[in-house]
C-alpha cells in the first residue's frame, strides 16, 4: 500500500494506492488463479484451459508448471509480446486469436468441448474469486479494520470487484468490521465500458461495440458477472465511469512524474476516474481514497 502524498495534497483527500504488481507473475490474477489451479489439482484435474486479456494466462501458465498440470492458454493476437512469450516460458500451449477475450473465449470454448479440459474462465469456476477475496481482506488488515471511504476498482470481467465485496460482507458477520463499507467505483475504458452503460442506462447497448485497449484487462465486452458487478454498486451506494484511452496514457506519466511508480494503464485508469470524481464532487475534501494497480507497467512492453 502506497501513500500518494503530493496527489494527495493537490486533491485535498488522503489518497492511496494498493500495488498489485508485486504478486507472483506481476498481477492481481495470481492471487484467484493460485487457488483456482491449487483446487483444480486436489480434484484430479490436468489440464486447464483460460481466455485472457494477458495477465491471467501468465498466471495459469505459471501454476500450472508448477502444478505439473496442462496449460492452454486463448489471448487476443495483439496482447503484448511479453505477455505472449511469460505464458510459453512456463511451457503454455499459447493460441493467439484475432479480436478481444470475448472472442477467445469462444475459442476456449470449443477446447473444452474438444479436449476435456476444464474451463477456467472467469466465474466459470468458485476458487477464483476466493482467491481474489484476499484483497478485501488485506485491505481491511492494512486499514486497521477501518475501510477506506472509496474504493476505485479498473474493471473487466469483475472478480475482484465481486470479491473484495464478498471479503467485506463475510468480516462484517464475523464482526470484524464494525462502520461504514466502502463506496466502490467500477472504471472502464472508453474503448470498452459495458458495464458503465449498464449501470448508466440500465441496459448494454444492442449496438454496443467494443475495441481494443491499451489497458488490455479491460477490454471485457460481455462480461460475465455483469449483474454481481451491478448489486456491489447497488448496495455500496456506488458508480461506474470511463476514461479515455489518452487519459490513461497521460495518467501514467503524471503519476511516474510526481510519485515515482510506474502504473500499469489499469492502474491509471484508477487514478483518471478519481480526478473526474473529485472534480464533480462525488469524492470530497477529508476522504480516504484507495486505489488500485492491478499489474506492472513492466509487462505491457512489446
Amino acid at each position: 500500500m502506497y501513500q500518494l502524498a503530493a496527489l494527495s495534497h493537490q486533491h485535498e483527500v488522503n489518497i492511496q494506492i494498493k500495488d498489485e504488481s508485486l504478486n507472483p507473475t506481476g498481477s492481481f490474477k495470481a492471487r484467484g488463479v493460485s487457488v483456482a489451479v491449487s483446487k483444480a489439482r486436489e480434484l484430479g484435474i490436468r489440464h486447464c484451459i483460460i481466455p485472457t486479456a494477458g495477465n491471467a494466462g501468465g498466471a495459469l501458465s505459471a501454476y500450472c508448471a508448477k502444478a505439473g498440470m496442462k496449460a492452454t492458454v486463448i489471448m487476443p493476437r495483439h496482447t503484448p509480446l511479453t505477455l505472449q512469450t511469460e505464458c510459453r516460458m512456463y511451457g503454455a500451449e499459447l493460441i493467439l486469436v484475432d479480436g478481444l477475450i470475448s472472442d477467445c473465449g469462444k475459442r476456449a470454448q470449443q477446447l473444452v468441448t474438444q479436449t476435456g479440459g476444464f474451463d477456467m474462465s472467469t466465474l466459470k469456476e468458485p476458487y477464483r474469486l476466493e482467491g481474489k477475496k484476499t484483497m478485501g481482506y488485506e485491505i481491511a488488515e492494512q486499514y486497521h479494520w477501518q475501510l477506506p471511504d472509496v474504493i476505485i476498482y479498473p474493471t473487466g470481467g469483475g472478480t475482484g470487484l465481486i470479491g473484495m465485496w464478498k471479503a467485506f460482507a463475510e468480516m462484517k458477520q464475523l464482526g470484524w468490521l464494525t462502520g461504514k463499507l466502502p463506496r466502490m467505483v467500477v472504471v472502464q475504458s472508453a474503448n470498452c465500458d459495458p458495464i458503465v452503460q449498464l449501470f448508466q442506462q440500465g441496459t448494454i447497448p444492442t449496438d454496443f461495440c467494443a475495441t481494443p485497449s491499451i489497458a488490455y484487462g479491460l477490454a471485457v465486452p460481455t462480461p460475465f458477472a455483469k449483474d454481481l458487478m451491478m448489486d456491489v454498486l447497488r448496495q455500496s451506494n456506488g458508480t461506474a465511469l470511463t476514461v479515455t484511452e489518452t487519459e490513461i496514457t497521460i495518467g501514467m506519466r503524471s503519476i511516474a512524474t510526481t510519485e515515482g511508480l510506474l502504473l500499469s494503464p489499469e492502474g491509471s485508469a484508477t487514478y483518471i476516474g478519481m480526478q473526474h470524481l473529485i472534480a464533480d464532487g462525488w469524492i470530497q475534501e477529508g476522504e480516504n481514497v484507495l486505489l488500485f494497480n492491478t499489474g506492472s507497467w513492466y509487462k505491457y512492453r512489446s
